[in-house]
């Protein structure tokens, strides 16, 4: 054997050393089925916890909306019943100063008749005349007063209703927001449970991965 083929034997065992040692290398870098498979799982796992931290926060931010809106609908309807109570309490002033009008009116009438008679027996300036014509004056006062009364009464019954109409609105909003909230607060909780049953699974499928069967 000349040394031309003894360093032709040296180079082929080289290269095929090579070849065996970049097809273990190649063998070292792809994982197996099972490596693969538990990568798989732990990346399920980290995007299970991941969901179920982002909908326990949703759940909790619609709580807090809740109970927002529990404290709105509340307030709502103590002024929407405070001026339910402003209105009754209007309604009754206003049918006292009517029945005081009335009854100014109907003194008025009676003095009108009772001077004309007076002014007729008497003399329109006879002290009886004078006299009715001063209790005349006196009536129309507390009658025009009365109007007074009526017609504020019945301003503050307009605003009474416009502020508990309002305050009704209010309260049927709140019932809406309130009623959205729950449902996707619910949402939230079934989005929860299914995540924690996505989790168990994955960790199931880990542990049967890991033990490779």
């Amino acid at each position: 054997m000349n040394a031309e083929q003894l360093v032709r034997r040296g180079v082929l065992a080289i290269a095929f050393a090579g070849l065996l040692a970049a097809s273990a290398y190649a063998q070292s870098q792809d994982p197996t089925p099972q490596q693969q498979d538990l990568q798989k799982d732990k990346k399920d796992i980290r995007n299970d916890r991941k969901d179920l931290a982002n909908d326990r926060a949703d759940r909790h931010a619609d709580q807090l909306d809740i109970n927002h809106d529990k404290r709105d609908l509340n307030k709502d309807r103590a002024e929407r019943n405070s001026d339910q109570r402003d209105i009754n309490h209007d309604r009754r002033d206003l049918n006292k100063d009517r029945v005081d009008r009335n009854a100014d009116q109907r003194d008025i009438n009676r003095d009108k008749a009772q001077l004309a008679r007076d002014d007729k027996k008497y003399g329109v300036s006879s002290a009886q005349a004078q006299s009715d014509r001063k209790d005349l004056r006196a009536d129309r006062v507390d009658r025009n007063k009365d109007q007074r009364d009526i017609n504020h009464d019945r301003t503050d019954l307009n605003k009474d209703r416009a502020d508990r109409h309002a305050d009704q609105r209010g309260v049927n909003q709140d019932k809406k927001d309130l009623s959205k909230d729950r449902k996707d607060r619910n949402q939230d909780q079934k989005d929860i449970n299914k995540d924690k049953r996505d989790l168990h699974k994955d960790r199931r499928d880990l542990h049967h991965d890991k033990r490779g069967h």
